[in-house]
């Protein structure tokens, strides 16, 4: 499965132990995305154009108790400048 192998990957390259590291699977429905760069304090910029966009395709936001808008950290904060950390955002959204 590519999950043991990237933990085995990571624990050798990294010398620390990954053991713990669970795989975790879910479905989150319709959702609009996109690649946010730059500093964290931009991302309100970013979200605005996602519901533009959104509301043009005949979309609307689903933010539930049991769906979230999502942000998914690829850059390490502590070792990137600001302007180039890389950040998914994800909005759960419906169609209207």
């Amino acid at each position: 499965m590519a999950f043991d192998w990237a933990v085995s990957e990571a624990s050798a390259k990294k010398k620390q132990d990954f053991s713990k590291v669970e795989f975790l699977a879910c479905d989150e429905g319709l959702c609009v995305q996109c690649m946010h760069i730059g500093p964290y304090d931009d991302e309100p910029g970013t979200v605005e154009a996602m519901h533009r966009y959104m509301e043009e395709q005949g979309y609307a936001p689903d933010i539930t108790d049991q769906r979230f808008h999502h942000e998914i950290y690829l850059s390490d904060a502590r070792r990137c400048v600001p302007e180039k950390l890389r950040t998914v955002i994800r909005l759960p959204i419906r169609r209207i």
